[in-house]
């Protein structure tokens, strides 16, 4: 008898820690004064640059985010006229996606998903393809953004924002954020996860995407107000397009 040697299944590139943290906290994904108010204070600048980016008219047009958590950047497209999918690994903030997005009558179709999968499933698929806030969170970053390439069409727009990782980043990110304001958390970012633009844009690069536009945001949360920079030293936001 021949006996057939398969590789084991390869484990999807999540970390269950990093699931745990969101889904305790998936039931707040839609207060205006949760944990998640920074994400909502920065949402109209972060939908306002994809869509210009992206040719301005969405309709008609399939959209990709990835690590949706609980919709916010989703539901932002669909409003404005995309087709979205929305995948996530977090299923109670998927839950929390899709009742809010029924309660508002927006259709996106929210999926348990990795990125990786997805991409198998759909290649050259998408119209455009965002994935924000996401890549601190995986253990495979570079893996991410090859399967956000491979599900892009060709010519499509990919963004991605994540963390810079340096003193400032941490004191800001880490202790001012959890620790002295209490705008997240404790123990929500890490800070060995956080990806320089250098980083980033090589991933990108490898990947088969052509990096267009590298920008810093700065958030202030005292008055809630953001706005783009062009020093990337905290948050930051990179435009890819797939060549």
């Amino acid at each position: 008898k021949r006996f057939m040697h398969t590789q084991p299944p390869t484990p999807p590139n999540t970390d269950p820690l990093e699931l745990a943290k969101f889904s305790a906290l998936a039931h707040r994904w839609w207060d205006l004064t949760g944990e998640f108010r920074a994400l909502h204070d920065i949402n109209p600048l972060r939908l306002d640059w994809m869509q210009a980016a992206a040719s301005g008219a969405l309709e008609g047009k399939r959209w990709l985010d990835v690590g949706c958590g609980g919709g916010l950047i989703a539901e932002g497209m669909a409003r404005r006229g995309a087709t979205v999918v929305g995948i996530d690994m977090a299923d109670k903030a998927l839950a929390v996606a899709k009742l809010h997005a029924l309660d508002n009558e927006v259709a996106v179709d929210y999926r348990l998903s990795t990125a990786e999968a997805l991409a198998l499933a759909e290649p050259a698929s998408f119209d455009a393809i965002s994935c924000l806030e996401m890549l601190e969170h995986v253990p495979q970053p570079a893996s991410v953004i090859a399967a956000c390439a491979q599900a892009a069409k060709p010519g499509a727009p990919v963004f991605f924002s994540t963390i810079n990782r340096n003193p400032l980043a941490y004191a800001t990110a880490v202790v001012g954020a959890e620790y002295v304001l209490n705008l997240l958390p404790k123990g929500t970012h890490d800070y060995a996860k956080f990806i320089t633009p250098a980083e980033l844009t090589r991933m990108a690069r490898a990947a088969g995407l052509t990096v267009l536009d590298v920008r810093g945001m700065d958030y202030n949360p005292f008055t809630h107000h953001a706005s783009w920079s062009p020093r990337p030293w905290v948050n930051y936001a990179v435009a890819c397009v797939k060549a």
